[in-house]
């Protein structure tokens, strides 16, 4: 008796790539397959119509070794009130914390104590540079199961603020750190910026890579490095995104003798996000984490709903938190490890995002390196050029953000409603040089809706 074979496709006939094109040359009828077919994104990246075992698999494995956990993030300004919320937020769904500090001051010691989960991981987003604060955020640590990283990042800081942190080396300073704590990370590349000022794909991956060899050139890294990426809406390319990530910096990392690996934190883009039409935020945000998670993302942080425009409230918070539940333990998102892995298309957009940001990494790197070209201008006009683009495309209508530039609600108001200002926020001081600036899509639109927003002049 004959057993039937497991694999379904064992019953036909291979068919190769070359097959399937000379198939649809002859459906073209004499049309050409790559002009027709073929296109090609902003950033250089062709997309073929299919994808095939025999070109595109695989690229190797690049995904998170682990699920991803559901990170929540805290605005620390009153201590009790930080840890209330902190196990609060615990309680209901959170697996790690990502509290923003920007005064040093804050009893740290206090903030660490309070918290009555174990085996946590916490990040601890700090706007300026101290070893009094990290050494006593390193002291309060002992004997507590919690995997922690600072972001303590002076290139980023340098690149968004156009100044150093201080008058002393950061350099020296984050050198001293990484020799006095036990208990953390110090290492951490926050390349935000990049994507929210409006930088491609291929720009956002080669700055953030000559961000990192700033500091694998000046200081001796031997505990993981926190990276900070921001993700938008371009589905597919942004799981290849952050694949291709992992792999660049496996590649360079090893060139330094580094093997302590990178550990991706992602948050939704504010690029796209919209000032009107406000709920449409949750479906912008609900995808982009999903590319977040099959790109393999160790910790995803939402963006509120209402982040442009309320200050960090519960109610937006409890729904950021709950977008995230619902794809982890009702869509089951933490069921499949590397879901992503063998998709011939992904892993194709992986290669060549990996190789065209590798090739751009190593022409800036015999330039001088990120801060040169910083100071020089190059970064900025680059990034300018790629934003300036994307917003044609949204001022024509090509690019849609629905609610804003297509199916606008006129009825909407907002001016009442708003408690952050929600714009561009610029003011003249000496830095560097000009530094990077985030910028959203919808900005002009919604000024001149709220302008129209204001009663008659009598």
């Amino acid at each position: 008796m004959n057993t039937p074979s497991n694999n379904l496709f064992d019953q036909f006939d291979p068919v190769s790539s070359r097959q399937w094109k000379q198939q649809i040359q002859y459906e073209l009828k004499g049309a050409d397959f790559n002009e027709t077919l073929v296109w090609e994104s902003p950033e250089g990246i062709k997309v073929r119509p299919f994808y095939h075992f025999d070109e595109d698999y695989p690229a190797g494995s690049a995904s998170a070794p682990k699920p991803f956990s559901v990170c929540q993030e805290i605005f620390v300004f009153d201590v009790e009130k930080s840890v209330r919320r902190a196990n609060d937020s615990l309680n209901r769904g959170a697996e790690s914390l990502r509290f923003a500090i920007s005064d040093e001051k804050i009893d740290v010691a206090r903030l660490v104590s309070g918290l009555t989960s174990q085996n946590l991981t916490l990040y601890f987003d700090l706007k300026f540079l101290s070893i009094d604060f990290v050494t006593r955020l390193d002291l309060a640590l002992n004997d507590k199961d919690f995997t922690v990283f600072a972001n303590i990042d002076p290139i980023g800081h340098l690149a968004s603020d156009g100044n150093w942190f201080g008058k002393t080396d950061d350099y020296e300073v984050l050198r001293t750190l990484s020799q006095r704590v036990k208990n953390l990370s110090v290492f951490s590349v926050d390349s935000r910026i990049y994507q929210n000022a409006g930088a491609n794909i291929i720009q956002q991956l080669t700055y953030t890579l000559n961000h990192a060899t700033e500091y694998f050139n000046r200081i001796a890294i031997d505990k993981p490095i926190l990276v900070q990426v921001s993700i938008g809406p371009n589905y597919f390319f942004e799981i290849a995104k952050l694949r291709a990530k992992r792999i660049l910096f496996d590649t360079v990392a090893r060139e330094f003798g580094i093997e302590s690996g990178i550990h991706i934190v992602a948050t939704p883009t504010k690029r796209n996000k919209t000032l009107y039409d406000y709920n449409v935020n949750m479906l912008r945000t609900t995808t982009e984490c999903m590319s977040a998670i099959l790109g393999g993302a160790d910790s995803v942080c939402n963006l509120p709903y209402d982040a442009l425009y309320h200050k960090s409230n519960e109610f937006g918070e409890r729904i950021s938190r709950n977008q995230l539940l619902v794809l982890k333990h009702e869509s089951y998102f933490d069921k499949v490890s590397n879901a992503a892995d063998g998709a011939y298309y992904i892993e194709n957009l992986t290669q060549q995002m990996a190789n065209q940001a590798l090739a751009l990494f190593k022409e800036i790197e015999s330039e001088g390196g990120l801060v040169a070209k910083l100071k020089d201008g190059t970064i900025q006009r680059k990034i300018k050029e790629s934003a300036e683009k994307e917003q044609a495309l949204f001022d024509s209508g090509k690019e849609i953000l629905i609610g804003t530039n297509k199916h606008p609600n006129k009825n909407d108001r907002m001016s009442d409603d708003l408690e952050l200002y929600p714009f561009v926020k610029q003011k003249p001081r000496k830095t560097l040089f000009t530094p990077l600036v985030e910028k959203r899509l919808s900005e002009k639109i919604e000024q001149e809706r709220l302008e129209s927003e204001k009663p008659d002049q009598v």
